[in-house]
């Protein structure tokens, strides 16, 4: 059994690196050179459209990643934006679960992004008809700090990892320029200083992570042309280096676990500050994108194993009989898939949604179920409005909650009607 066990390991590390992680980090990658361009301009755009705000707040939160949707959720306690617009952000973001579903199943992503955004429009002006906003903004504004008193306390905090970044990239401006607030205001203090940032500059995984990125995203490459050769059938294992796609698998997942713990990150992957930088300076964005996909790696190949574990002691050792039981309990049991999804995207951070995601994609799990994980989740961009305000982080979840429940069912009776 021991041996079993272990096969199932090496293939898990080779299958989830290869036929996913490769993808992902290329697609990753791309996206974050996207927004490093791009530097903000939604942000500014959404600002000054007060009509359109839930429908520009969706299109963010459909960039794929958590990026997008952390840079709005800061606006509403600023008083820029409506709630209307987080929720609707947030309904349409799928975190770093969406590289998965995208390099996996790209069809799916497109029916899911499609739908996300619509729901998305509609619960946020829904919101906003009925103002259910204003209440919240005006607990928030009862409670900020004066101005004077923010600015002392933000003096006496770190900028030291400003400043390397500063220094790294040239630049001779003595703060960094920042998206969606200013330098010194009660955000930048609460989601620069208070709340987890980035790396201490001082630790063993910054310098891992901060010099170790150049190997990371070689074997990347490696494995993505490997993947390539992959989906054409071709046999990774006999090429003219034997074992070539178990030795290439098996060392990006063990590089990429390695990664993940320098990064220090398990269940948030981007905060607010590694986002913002990410955005502002290309080394960043190379830099946070291989910590990305690591962060994605782990969890797929956690996924891959864990269900390979699962099916083969539920078939108490027989794969095949494991599988034939999973898939006639599902079967019978989709609607419970559907609340799983839900109660699942309840959860903050892209861990937990990464491997639901995972788990479709191997032919688990009923659409209804993804679709309605997409629309409850809100990844890692719900961990600064909990920081900047609990009751609109609450709000905006039972929100999500329930048209993530009410489209997931919906669409399970239509599967059920039209498609089994």
């Amino acid at each position: 059994m021991a041996g079993e066990i272990f096969r199932l390991l090496i293939y898990s590390a080779e299958n989830s690196f290869i036929q996913v992680t490769v993808f992902v980090g290329a697609v990753l990658l791309l996206f974050g050179y996207v927004n490093f361009k791009q530097s903000g301009n939604l942000i500014r755009k959404i600002e000054g459209s007060k009509k359109a705000q839930p429908i520009i707040g969706s299109l963010l939160g459909l960039t794929p990643g958590c990026g997008g949707a952390i840079f709005v959720v800061p606006l509403f306690p600023k008083g820029t934006v409506s709630f209307g617009t987080i929720v609707a952000t947030l309904i349409a973001t799928m975190g770093d679960s969406a590289f998965v579903l995208m390099t996996a199943m790209p069809f799916q992503y497109l029916l899911v992004s499609l739908l996300s955004f619509i729901v998305a429009i509609i619960t946020g002006y829904i919101i906003d008809y009925f103002n259910f906003g204003d209440g919240l903004l005006q607990k928030i504004n009862e409670r900020k700090a004066n101005k004077e008193d923010i600015k002392s306390r933000h003096r006496n905090k770190d900028h030291s990892i400003h400043e390397i970044v500063l220094a790294e990239t040239g630049h001779d401006s003595n703060h960094i320029a920042h998206i969606g607030h200013k330098q010194g205001d009660e955000i930048d203090l609460i989601l620069h200083h208070t709340i987890k940032g980035h790396q201490d500059i001082d630790t063993i995984g910054y310098k891992l992570t901060h010099n170790g990125y150049t190997i990371y995203w070689t074997i990347i490459s490696v494995g993505l042309i490997l993947g390539i050769l992959d989906l054409f059938q071709v046999d990774l294992n006999a090429l003219a280096i034997p074992k070539l796609g178990t030795t290439i698998g098996s060392l990006g997942t063990l590089l990429s676990i390695i990664m993940m713990i320098a990064s220090n990150k398990f269940i948030q992957n981007d905060t607010h500050e590694e986002t913002e930088l990410k955005t502002l300076f290309l080394k960043e964005t190379i830099v946070h994108s291989a910590q990305e996909t690591a962060f994605v790696a782990t969890w797929v190949f956690v996924a891959y194993f864990v269900y390979e574990l699962f099916i083969l002691g539920l078939g108490l050792g027989n794969y095949m009989a494991g599988e034939a039981i999973v898939t006639e309990f599902l079967s019978q049991t989709g609607f419970t898939a559907v609340l799983l999804g839900t109660l699942i995207g309840v959860i903050p951070g892209c861990g937990p949604q990464i491997i639901f995601v995972t788990l479709y994609t191997k032919g688990i799990l009923p659409f209804a179920a993804l679709l309605a994980n997409a629309i409850s989740q809100d990844g890692d961009a719900l961990f600064p409005l909990i920081a900047l305000d609990k009751r609109s982080a609450v709000w905006s979840t039972i929100f999500n909650t329930i048209a993530a429940l009410i489209i997931g069912i919906l669409v399970y009776f239509i599967e059920i009607r039209f498609f089994l």
